[in-house]
């Protein structure tokens, strides 16, 4: 960039001036500051040099730029908050507008990185950047190369579709991007003979994806290992019993609104709020599919009924070891013994009246009155 240097001569002063008294301030000294070529009053002064513009002619670009954007002045400092600027490839930019059921409405406005979790603000932005881009009265197209007033109409379906709460969320029911990782769920033979951080690394985004669906929030999600067995059990009984608010109009079948027979009609109702119940029941034992396989190898579970088991057999060891126990068992041993001396007792007992009568009746001397009857 070159430098210009002015000459600048002041006009000479009045006749009748004088200088004004001293205020007896002191002056701050001069201070030497460059000018840096930005502001919004530069890029204006440089959209002009670029486009060959004259003053009327950027004033007139500004107004369409601004009709374009809902009134926003190109000289505002806008965050777009990191959104719309996704790279276009050739099959998105070839869409065609009357197949918009099957089109990625994120992808479409360069939300694809966000999808549910975009806000009416990022959504709003992304449709701005697009629609300058692809504006037909704002880029002429080149033959042969995109068809911008097609997908300048698939960028209007997909703003229509996002802004509106009720179809975004039947558009988010069946996200194609979602229904792809629908499909890759792990099982019990992936995870067979792998240790227990295979099994949350493989079912930890299941579902946090599934979680979106849900009436009841803040949802449980799998949590870590060393869980206690209550944070297990409520993780299982609320899976068990997930209340989805997932529904499948989106993929119902057009309705002919030009025909006349009432019949094509009801019939059509009644062929999709079928497929709407059949979906629906599919999805239920989808994921109650997933969370048999969770339980079934779900390390934790293992854990708890080890844990249990030694406190158990702890608690047998502990209750025979106290006082209580203890005095009952000596009380025990001292009956036993003492039913063992009276046996012994009796038995001494008849062993010497059957000596004294076999000596009576052998005249064995020694025996008591023995020598008083001879």
């Amino acid at each position: 960039m070159t430098a210009v240097h002015l000459s600048v001569v002041p006009p000479p002063l009045p006749q009748n001036w004088s200088a004004p008294p001293d205020s007896g301030k002191s002056i701050s000294p001069l201070v030497e500051r460059k000018l840096f070529p930005v502001g919004p009053a530069y890029l204006a002064h440089v959209r002009r040099k670029v486009h060959d513009l004259t003053f009327e002619a950027h004033d007139r670009h500004e107004e369409e730029r601004n009709r374009l954007t809902g009134g926003s002045s190109s000289d505002e400092i806008i965050d777009d908050l990191g959104v719309g600027d996704e790279e276009e490839d050739e099959d998105l930019l070839s869409l065609d507008p009357k197949e918009w059921k099957k089109q990625d409405h994120y992808a479409v406005l360069g939300l694809s990185h966000l999808r549910d979790k975009a806000t009416d603000e990022q959504i709003k932005i992304a449709h701005r950047k697009k629609v300058l881009k692809h504006h037909p009265d704002k880029k002429a197209t080149i033959a042969g190369e995109t068809n911008d007033d097609a997908f300048f109409k698939c960028i209007q379906k997909a703003m229509d579709v996002l802004t509106n709460p009720e179809r975004r969320r039947q558009f988010d029911s069946v996200d194609p991007y979602y229904q792809s990782l629908e499909e890759d769920v792990p099982t019990a033979a992936q995870l067979k003979g792998k240790d227990y951080n295979a099994f949350f690394k493989a079912f930890a985004p299941v579902f946090e994806r599934e979680a979106r669906f849900s009436k009841v929030q803040p949802v449980p999600l799998l949590g870590p290992y060393d869980a206690p067995k209550k944070e297990v059990e409520g993780f299982y009984d609320f899976w068990y019993n997930f209340d989805s608010w997932r529904s499948f109009e989106y993929l119902d079948k057009e309705i002919n609104e030009g025909s006349d027979n009432r019949d094509d009609k009801r019939y059509t109702e009644k062929k999709n709020k079928s497929e709407r119940t059949r979906r629906k029941k599919e999805d239920t034992a989808r994921l109650r599919s997933i969370m048999d396989v969770c339980l079934a190898i779900d390390p934790r579970i293992k854990r708890i009924k080890q844990g249990e088991k030694e406190a158990k057999e702890a608690k047998r060891k502990g209750k025979a070891g106290t006082p209580r126990n203890q005095r009952a068992r000596e009380e025990e041993e001292k009956k036993k013994a003492e039913e063992d001396a009276r046996k012994k007792e009796e038995e001494e007992k008849v062993r010497g009246v059957d000596f004294h009568c076999f000596n009576r009746s052998n005249d064995t001397v020694g025996c008591p009155g023995a020598s008083e009857e001879g």
